[in-house]
Protein backbone atom coordinates (compact mmCIF):
# COMPACT_ATOMS: atom_id res chain seq x y z
CA UNK A 1 0.00 0.00 0.00
CA UNK A 2 1.22 3.53 -0.76
CA UNK A 3 1.63 6.09 1.20
CA UNK A 4 -0.69 9.45 0.48
CA UNK A 5 0.87 12.42 -0.67
CA UNK A 6 0.84 15.45 1.70
CA UNK A 7 -1.71 18.05 1.48
CA UNK A 8 -0.18 20.82 0.31
CA UNK A 9 -1.00 24.25 2.24
CA UNK A 10 -0.78 28.01 0.85
CA UNK A 11 -0.13 30.17 3.40
CA UNK A 12 -2.06 33.73 1.95
CA UNK A 13 -1.31 36.91 4.90
CA UNK A 14 -0.11 40.55 4.53
CA UNK A 15 3.83 40.58 4.58
CA UNK A 16 3.68 42.26 8.55
CA UNK A 17 2.47 38.63 9.16
CA UNK A 18 5.30 36.73 7.69
CA UNK A 19 7.21 35.70 10.88
CA UNK A 20 3.80 34.21 12.07
CA UNK A 21 3.74 32.33 8.80
CA UNK A 22 6.71 30.70 8.95
CA UNK A 23 5.89 29.38 12.61
CA UNK A 24 2.64 27.96 11.58
CA UNK A 25 4.26 27.00 8.35
CA UNK A 26 6.68 24.86 11.03
CA UNK A 27 3.20 23.57 12.63
CA UNK A 28 1.46 22.63 9.94
CA UNK A 29 4.44 20.70 8.89
CA UNK A 30 4.59 18.57 12.15
CA UNK A 31 1.32 17.36 11.70
CA UNK A 32 2.11 16.44 8.21
CA UNK A 33 1.28 18.73 5.67
CA UNK A 34 3.52 20.38 2.92
CA UNK A 35 3.56 24.26 3.32
CA UNK A 36 4.23 26.67 0.84
CA UNK A 37 4.59 30.50 2.23
CA UNK A 38 5.67 33.24 0.16
CA UNK A 39 9.56 33.50 -0.79
CA UNK A 40 9.83 36.84 0.67
CA UNK A 41 8.75 35.06 4.24
CA UNK A 42 11.31 32.25 3.38
CA UNK A 43 13.84 34.96 2.74
CA UNK A 44 13.02 37.51 6.10
CA UNK A 45 13.82 33.95 7.66
CA UNK A 46 16.89 33.38 6.25
CA UNK A 47 18.02 36.75 7.51
CA UNK A 48 16.73 36.74 10.45
CA UNK A 49 15.02 40.45 9.35
CA UNK A 50 11.38 40.66 9.30
CA UNK A 51 11.15 44.46 8.92
CA UNK A 52 9.15 44.81 6.00
CA UNK A 53 10.13 48.21 5.13
CA UNK A 54 13.54 46.74 3.64
CA UNK A 55 11.89 44.37 1.41
CA UNK A 56 8.97 46.63 0.03
CA UNK A 57 11.50 48.91 -1.71
CA UNK A 58 8.92 49.69 -4.38
CA UNK A 59 7.51 52.56 -1.80
CA UNK A 60 10.93 54.43 -2.22
CA UNK A 61 11.80 53.49 -5.53
CA UNK A 62 9.04 53.20 -8.77
CA UNK A 63 11.04 51.63 -10.83
CA UNK A 64 10.90 48.38 -8.20
CA UNK A 65 7.49 47.89 -9.19
CA UNK A 66 8.22 44.91 -11.67
CA UNK A 67 9.43 42.72 -8.18
CA UNK A 68 6.40 43.64 -6.80
CA UNK A 69 4.75 42.53 -9.74
CA UNK A 70 6.99 38.94 -9.89
CA UNK A 71 5.73 38.51 -6.15
CA UNK A 72 2.38 38.86 -7.02
CA UNK A 73 2.32 36.60 -10.16
CA UNK A 74 4.77 33.35 -8.28
CA UNK A 75 2.69 33.60 -5.32
CA UNK A 76 -0.80 33.40 -7.56
CA UNK A 77 1.04 30.26 -8.92
CA UNK A 78 1.37 29.06 -5.46
CA UNK A 79 -1.99 29.13 -4.73
CA UNK A 80 -2.62 27.15 -7.77
CA UNK A 81 -0.17 24.79 -6.81
CA UNK A 82 -1.40 23.97 -3.65
CA UNK A 83 -4.60 22.32 -2.27
CA UNK A 84 -5.82 24.65 -0.12
CA UNK A 85 -5.22 27.66 0.92
CA UNK A 86 -4.85 29.34 4.60
CA UNK A 87 -5.29 32.75 5.52
CA UNK A 88 -3.40 34.24 8.41
CA UNK A 89 -5.30 37.75 9.30
CA UNK A 90 -3.90 38.77 12.19
CA UNK A 91 -3.96 42.68 13.62
CA UNK A 92 -2.34 45.34 11.55
CA UNK A 93 -2.36 48.68 12.21
CA UNK A 94 -5.04 48.22 14.68
CA UNK A 95 -7.58 46.64 12.16
CA UNK A 96 -8.66 43.51 13.57
CA UNK A 97 -8.25 40.25 11.31
CA UNK A 98 -6.58 42.08 8.74
CA UNK A 99 -7.10 40.92 4.97
CA UNK A 100 -5.96 43.32 2.61
CA UNK A 101 -5.99 43.49 -1.55
CA UNK A 102 -3.23 41.21 -2.17
CA UNK A 103 -4.52 38.43 -0.07
CA UNK A 104 -8.21 39.16 -1.42
CA UNK A 105 -7.00 38.37 -4.83
CA UNK A 106 -5.22 34.87 -3.64
CA UNK A 107 -8.91 34.01 -2.20
CA UNK A 108 -10.32 35.08 -4.91
CA UNK A 109 -7.71 32.48 -7.37
CA UNK A 110 -8.95 29.70 -4.65
CA UNK A 111 -12.16 30.14 -4.77
CA UNK A 112 -12.47 30.55 -9.17
CA UNK A 113 -10.28 27.37 -8.68
CA UNK A 114 -12.66 25.38 -5.98
CA UNK A 115 -10.09 25.08 -3.69
CA UNK A 116 -10.97 25.11 0.12
CA UNK A 117 -10.18 28.85 1.72
CA UNK A 118 -9.51 28.63 5.66
CA UNK A 119 -8.92 31.53 8.07
CA UNK A 120 -7.10 31.29 10.50
CA UNK A 121 -9.28 34.10 12.72
CA UNK A 122 -12.62 35.39 12.60
CA UNK A 123 -14.09 37.47 9.65
CA UNK A 124 -12.66 41.27 9.37
CA UNK A 125 -15.80 42.78 10.02
CA UNK A 126 -14.36 46.06 9.46
CA UNK A 127 -12.79 45.19 5.90
CA UNK A 128 -14.90 47.26 2.78
CA UNK A 129 -14.40 43.66 1.03
CA UNK A 130 -16.76 41.71 3.59
CA UNK A 131 -19.28 40.66 1.28
CA UNK A 132 -16.64 39.41 -1.04
CA UNK A 133 -15.09 37.43 1.49
CA UNK A 134 -18.08 35.96 3.17
CA UNK A 135 -19.23 35.41 -0.56
CA UNK A 136 -16.07 32.93 -1.01
CA UNK A 137 -17.33 30.58 1.99
CA UNK A 138 -14.31 30.26 3.77
CA UNK A 139 -13.74 28.04 6.62
CA UNK A 140 -12.94 29.61 9.99
CA UNK A 141 -10.02 27.39 12.37
CA UNK A 142 -10.73 30.28 15.05
CA UNK A 143 -6.75 30.35 16.21
CA UNK A 144 -6.17 26.93 15.57
CA UNK A 145 -4.58 26.12 12.70
CA UNK A 146 -3.98 22.79 13.87
CA UNK A 147 -7.60 22.36 13.28
CA UNK A 148 -6.60 21.87 9.10
CA UNK A 149 -5.93 18.19 10.38
CA UNK A 150 -9.42 17.24 10.39
CA UNK A 151 -10.62 18.44 6.87
CA UNK A 152 -8.10 16.32 5.33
Amino acid sequence: MTKAAPRVITICCSCNFYKHAIGVKEQLEELGFKVIVPVTALEMQRRNDFEVSHYKTWFANEGDYPEKARLIREHLEEVERGDAILVINDEKHGVKNYIGGNVLMEMSLAFYLKKPIFILHEFPEESKYIEEIKGMLPVLLHGRAEDLAGFF
